[in-house]
């Protein structure tokens, strides 16, 4: 019997909610010039807003990944989805710094489980072969879409003022919610045939039930003393201080720094967005094929992201670059590693615990999305201190080597872990 198809299906599902994730996070770049002129906000300030939804997005990930444990991805998802997209939708109607950063407050919460879910799918649905290239179609979709929709963006925000971007977007998500919703199901439950159910079994898939573990701080604690938790968290923060600076002050940088606007520069401001989905395409396919080849999930896994990060760090190339041309293409090359890199999540669904997916999910992204709280501060600082990006990008430079180096010699055999 040929296995049918049902995880395509439910990947298409999850590469949708990712992309209508990352669109709301990151609508606040491109919203950010309009927003700062009309509210009169400091660049210092601006950091703090940008920061503040990283703030409730990092502190919920361990109690959001227990929650998906509990009550399973279809509902969690679907509950988060919606949340989230209505937070988005209610950023159009602050008028003050503080009705924003209790906007992005919300908004943080309410995303927190999306990619321990995304973790716990890949874990479920796919066996360990296919879940680097199932991991570049789901994460492809946030830098595609970010590509092609944050020039339509600057559009409306030229003709239809910054407000309704937020609107539109949080709109979207409600929608695609309910479509979540209707469409989504565990393997057992899936109509998937028994020989589906048994490739992704032997692959290392959990396509029967999972008997959760009960949450305690202990089995915390057990989790980050593993040195594979430990080396892949550290590196991922490096990785996602990378992406947080371009869903954040990218668009401003090219603004401000460099006097390219959207509706001057057209499509030329996509490039990096697109770089980071060719990376995210190749590192899956890459890490996948040196699994085949050499039968070593560790080098498969590494080596990928560990060239991303090195990659990542070409960045600070653009403090010496004149041509706004050669700039976009430094930034397509550095957003083109940040997708290599994004195999993190792939890495940690071969290393994380069978019967605590979701809550290994939820500390890993606990301490990557730390970025998000460091990075949009310490560049808003040092943008409004020194008047420039100069070190800002030297920053984020210097992070991809340190990602380099926990990757190297921290992480350690990628294998599963074990918790009693």
């Amino acid at each position: 019997m040929k296995p049918s198809r049902k995880r395509l299906i439910i990947l298409t599902l999850i590469s949708l909610a990712t992309l209508i994730n990352y669109l709301d996070r990151s609508v606040m770049g491109v919203a950010k010039p309009a927003l700062v002129a009309e509210l009169h906000i400091s660049p210092e300030v601006m950091g703090l807003i940008f920061s503040a939804f990283s703030w409730t997005y990092a502190i919920a990930q361990i109690p959001g990944g227990y929650v998906i444990d509990k009550l399973g991805t279809r509902l969690t998802y679907t509950l988060s989805l919606g949340l989230w997209s209505a937070m988005t939708a209610l950023h159009g109607f602050m008028t003050g710094v503080a009705g924003l950063v209790s906007a992005r407050l919300a908004l943080g919460l309410a995303e927190a489980p999306c990619f321990p879910a995304n973790s716990r799918v890949l874990s479920t649905w796919f066996p360990q072969q296919e879940r680097a290239k199932a991991t570049g179609v789901y994460t492809v979709g946030e830098y595609v879409g970010l590509g092609l929709l944050i020039p339509v963006l600057g559009w409306m925000l030229a003709h239809y003022g910054w407000r309704s971007l937020f609107f539109a977007v949080g709109a979207l998500g409600i929608v695609f919610s309910v479509i979540f919703y209707r469409l989504y199901r565990e393997p057992a439950e899936s109509g998937a045939n028994s020989a589906e159910l048994a490739l992704i079994e032997a692959g290392g898939g959990f396509a029967g039930k999972t008997q959760n573990l009960d949450f305690s701080w202990a089995r915390v604690g057990q989790l980050i003393s593993k040195r594979q938790i430990a080396g892949a968290s550290i590196g991922q923060f490096c990785s996602n201080s990378t992406l947080v600076f371009f869903l954040t002050w990218f668009p401003s940088y090219l603004a401000d720094e460099r006097g390219m606007t959207f509706i001057k520069s057209g499509w030329l401001v996509s490039l990096p967005y697109i770089g980071a989905s060719l990376g995210v395409l190749l590192g899956g396919w890459w890490s996948d094929w040196l699994i085949r080849f050499t039968g070593s999930p560790t080098i498969g896994r590494k080596l990928p992201i560990i060239t991303g990060l090195l990659l990542c760090s070409s960045m600070v190339a653009a403090n010496f670059l004149q041509s706004n041309n050669a700039v976009i293409a430094v930034m397509s090359v550095a957003f083109f590693g940040q997708g290599l890199a994004g195999l993190g999540w792939t890495l940690l669904s071969d290393v994380a615990p069978r019967q605590m997916m979701g809550l290994t999910g939820g500390l890993f992204n606990f301490f990557t999305n730390l970025a998000g709280i460091v990075t949009p501060l310490v560049v808003g600082f040092v943008v409004g201190a020194t008047g420039s990006f100069y070190f800002a990008l030297a920053y984020i430079g210097a992070l991809g080597v340190i990602g380099t180096l926990a990757y190297l010699f921290v992480l350690g055999p990628v294998e599963r872990v074990t918790i009693d």
